[in-house]
């Protein structure tokens, strides 16, 4: 039998119009014992205070079942496709396209794939490598 959502009092908690823009993306089972509600809510508290599994409020689900859900729509892209939609709804919000137009890449976040030339030295063959010449 299912239990039924009870809200707790905690500020990683979804407000009633966060849950409706997000609860499509966390359909209802049969098997599911827990409201999905109470288990989204207890994986933003991990992600906002940080802290164990185990260490989880009382008032939440067992830890093992918020892990496990946790990592089942990790696995599924769940997390990724409901970040993808709440980005458009705030582009949109803010009066922007829910696309962007571009992106900015900095050197310091891109590595290259090529390098300038081989150099150094190799232990096996007791001398030093030039311009990728053995």
């Amino acid at each position: 039998m299912k239990k039924e959502y009870q809200a707790t009092n905690y500020e990683s908690d979804l407000t009633d119009k966060q849950w409706e823009a997000i609860k499509e993306f966390f359909p209802s089972g049969n098997k599911s014992k827990y409201h999905k509600r109470s288990l989204v809510e207890a994986v933003l508290y991990i992600v906002k205070t940080g802290c164990q599994w185990r260490m989880l409020p009382h008032d939440d689900p067992p830890h093992d079942t918020v892990w496990s859900f946790c990592r089942r729509a990790r696995e599924n892209g769940v997390w990724d496709k409901m970040m993808k939609h709440l980005v458009k709804i705030t582009r949109k919000q803010a009066g922007r396209k829910e696309e962007p137009s571009y992106a900015l890449i900095d050197s310091q976040s891109v590595k290259t794939t090529c390098y300038g030339e081989n150099h150094g030295y190799d232990g096996g063959k007791k001398r030093k490598e030039e311009n990728g010449t053995s």
